[in-house]
């Protein structure tokens, strides 16, 4: 009776502990929405687009006016000289188009900046994705582990039984429970690897107060996608992020050149001023009080355009972008290929467990589990291929992993 109660209550709490884990389930369209919005690097990454449409902004500012108020007053009051007030506005006016210059040099910069967002995200995702899958197999691997232990302590039990009944060895029934107890430990280091994935989840989803899921919905597939290597890299050209920012670098560095080349022009100083002087009652020499006005310009002499650093780095630098668009469109080019052939040579991989490698493991497993039972054939035979079997099928998701994982490469690096 307290045997029944037992076990009715350990079948209570393991659907209490399996309601739990489906509230707990996280989904991978739920799991990518909160890397969109929740990811903190991604978040701060956004602000480096702020900061550049503020500078844009900045760019069409007008240089500023500037107002001087001056007064003139003899010490000596009883010269009775008087006083006197000007005030004076003066103004630079940039020549050259420098702000012209200004604005196109901050507004490439923008762009090249909103680019090199985009492929931070897209960097990001397939970052995301890869972490997902990798929680995937470790939980698709701890539920290998378990099943593996839990099949061995059942038989481990059933051996325990059968020594008592005289139908097996005294070392076979050892040996079942020493390998159950192995068993245990893999289970207890494969749960760990499992946690370990789920944990680095909320890494990328970026909420402190997100509990890490119990479990991810999802099953591994063997679906082949169909690729054109040429179309892939095409489309990588055309769509990367990153090659877009290093055409905007391109455009940067050519609206710094000519920013540089505007700032050699001389700007004209423009003033406007008026004058007040009070009445000088001075009996040598006295003089009425008047008002006067003036205007003028001053012309700063350039002697610094004798030096032509700034002009110099900035066509080198624009000559060295040119360089590296060249060199990125053959990294790129380069990516594909290899994420290309590393997912054609993991469908393959695949295809040999589709193709009946797996099954044929599992058939030899239970054909020797069958003669076990009957005393045809031992317990290290029996552990045996119940280690490759286990062997197969853990490599077989791994397998599945790693083909899933070769597309997403085949999605960052072709920007599909």
């Amino acid at each position: 009776m307290n045997k029944r109660i037992i076990l009715a209550g350990l079948a209570a709490c393991y659907c209490c502990s399996s309601y739990a884990q489906e509230k707990a389930t996280l989904t991978f369209a739920q799991y990518m929405e909160n890397v969109k919005n929740g990811n903190i690097s991604y978040l701060a990454e956004k602000y480096n687009v702020d900061i550049a449409d503020a500078g844009v902004k900045a760019a069409r500012v007008f240089p500023d006016p500037e107002l001087s108020v001056n007064y003139g007053n003899n010490q000596n009051w009883s010269l009775r000289m008087g006083y006197a007030i000007d005030a004076s506005l003066s103004y630079t006016w940039e020549t050259g188009g420098k702000r012209k210059a200004r604005i196109r040099l901050a507004q490439s910069e923008k762009e090249m900046t909103a680019a090199l967002l985009e492929d931070y995200f897209r960097n990001l995702r397939a970052d995301a994705s890869l972490a997902w899958l990798e929680a995937l197999k470790q939980q698709k691997l701890y539920e290998l582990q378990k099943s593996s232990y839990e099949q061995m302590l059942e038989l481990a039990r059933a051996d325990s039984v059968r020594y008592l009944l005289g139908d097996v060895m005294e070392a076979d029934a050892r040996q079942s429970r020493l390998e159950a107890a192995i068993l245990l430990n893999d289970l207890y280091a494969s749960q760990g690897a499992r946690n370990d994935a789920l944990a680095q989840l909320r890494l990328f989803q970026g909420d402190k107060q997100l509990a890490p899921p119990d479990s991810i919905a999802g099953e591994p597939t063997s679906a082949k996608r169909a690729f054109e290597l040429p179309a892939l890299i095409a489309a990588a050209l055309a769509n990367r992020a990153d090659l877009q920012a290093a055409l905007k670098s391109q455009e940067v560095s050519l609206n710094n050149l000519r920013l540089s080349k505007a700032n050699r022009f001389v700007d004209i100083g423009l003033t406007l001023g008026a004058v007040y002087a009070s009445e000088v009652k001075n009996e040598i020499a006295p003089a009425p009080a008047y008002k006067g006005f003036a205007a003028g310009i001053s012309i700063p002499l350039k002697l610094s355009n004798a030096n032509k650093a700034a002009l110099h780095a900035a066509q080198s630098a624009t000559r060295q972008d040119e360089v590296q668009y060249a060199a990125a469109e053959i990294q790129i080019t380069a990516e594909v290929i290899r994420a290309y052939d590393k997912y054609q040579i993991a469908c393959r991989q695949v295809e040999q467990f589709d193709a009946g490698l797996l099954r044929e493991a599992e058939a030899i497993f239970v054909k020797r589990a069958y003669s076990y039972q009957r005393g045809e054939t031992g317990v290290s035979e029996l552990l045996n291929a119940r280690r490759t079997c286990n062997d197969i099928r853990q490599t077989y998701i791994e397998a599945l992993y790693n083909c899933a994982a070769a597309l997403v490469e085949i999605e960052r690096a072709a920007c599909l």
